[in-house]
């Protein structure tokens, strides 16, 4: 089983996994300007390949700063040395709309000063995860994140792939689709 498996079929995306001799893998998932990737240890069970990795952690990002401000003004902000990554960030509030806001160009997003239980945040490039902060104090208006280290990782828990005579079949991690190929 060891080896490499890459995904064919799939326009303008590059993935795969790297199957080790130690039971390790590395997935990766590129498309365009986008890297994502992971690692884990790996399994064949019942003719099908299982890939786990270290448990997600709870949240992709850190809060650094909750205070009350003077103003009219409930400021969201996310702070990083990358500052292409702060215009990618959405933001919903509860209580509030389900509508989520996005971070302008600075990390920023300023609106109508609200009394907020929670604030949930989400990157873009990552968007199967929220990262969901409660206000412990609901007169705070000034909130300041920033991502956590692992934001880009993928997180495997008993995913599975069917072996067959040309390589592995089935889901992919991150996109939609219930048939993937992945050749040696």
């Amino acid at each position: 089983m060891t080896g490499e498996y890459y995904l064919r079929g799939v326009m303008e995306v590059a993935s795969g996994f790297k199957l080790n001799a130690d039971s390790s893998f590395q997935f990766f998932f590129s498309y365009g300007a986008l890297d994502r990737y992971g690692t884990g240890q790996w399994q064949v069970k019942d003719g099908k390949l299982i890939f786990n990795s270290r448990p997600q952690p709870a949240k992709d990002f850190a809060l650094v700063t909750s205070k009350a401000v003077p103003g009219n003004h409930t400021t969201i902000r996310i702070i990083d040395s990358n500052a292409f990554l702060l215009s990618y960030v959405h933001a919903k509030f509860s209580p509030g709309s389900d509508q989520s806001l996005m971070t302008d160009k600075k990390g920023m997003i300023v609106l109508p000063k609200l009394r907020l239980d929670s604030v949930s945040l989400l990157f873009e490039f990552c968007p199967e995860r929220y990262s969901t902060f409660p206000v412990a104090d609901s007169t705070h208006n000034f909130f300041e994140f920033r991502f956590e280290p692992w934001l880009m990782e993928v997180f495997f828990n008993n995913f599975s792939l069917q072996v067959d005579e040309n390589g592995l079949l089935g889901r992919h991690p991150l996109m939609k689709g219930a048939e993937f190929r992945y050749n040696k």
